[in-house]
């Protein structure tokens, strides 16, 4: 172990692959906790989107809603309780559609992407988290993304997600895989 804490660990590691190379000095970063992104849609199948600063890119992000999962909480617990945090909405019909590992040559860490629909607004958001947040039409979305206007990777994978596997009218929770 090089450093740890309770967010990201960094160890390096011998590593012997199967054909029998030798690395010596492999850096693995550990992820103490698995993450989810949610596509919460409204009645008008448009997406919840909220506005956050991100201090090492020193950005201000237009993202899906996203946050670590808690000890003993499931995926679809968290994405609920994020959403909530996030806006202040309600949200049911609460489904995985994907799981990926954004570094797999070098971390551990583990992201979902769940899909639920609001119900209603039944508080408001973590300011200190959010600045606001918006409902964009997936022709939006489509612009945002090619514009580049949508830089996180996390999102990303979720929205490009929502505009390839999940067809344009489905019935929320059917996701035309």
């Amino acid at each position: 172990m090089i450093y740890e804490n309770p967010w990201v660990s960094l160890y390096v590691d011998r590593v012997r692959f199967p054909q029998g190379r030798i690395i010596d000095e492999h850096h693995v970063l550990h992820f103490g906790k698995e993450a989810v992104a949610v596509l919460v849609e409204d009645e008008r199948h448009r997406i919840l989107l909220v506005n956050v600063y991100r201090y090492v890119t020193n950005t201000i992000e237009w993202e899906i809603p996203a946050g670590v999962l808690e000890d003993g909480e499931s995926i679809l617990a968290a994405a609920e309780r994020e959403v909530r945090e996030e806006s202040g909405y309600e949200t049911v019909d609460h489904e995985l559609i994907h799981t990926f590992c954004p570094m797999n040559g070098i971390a551990d860490q583990v992201f979902h992407v769940a899909r639920c629909r609001a119900t209603k607004k039944v508080g408001g958001f973590d300011g200190n988290e959010v600045r606001e947040f918006r409902w964009i039409s997936r022709e939006e979305m489509r612009q945002m993304v090619s514009e580049g206007s949508v830089r996180d990777g996390f999102s990303l994978v979720g929205l490009l997600l929502y505009m390839t596997l999940l067809s344009e009218g489905d019935e929320h929770g059917k996701s035309g895989r």
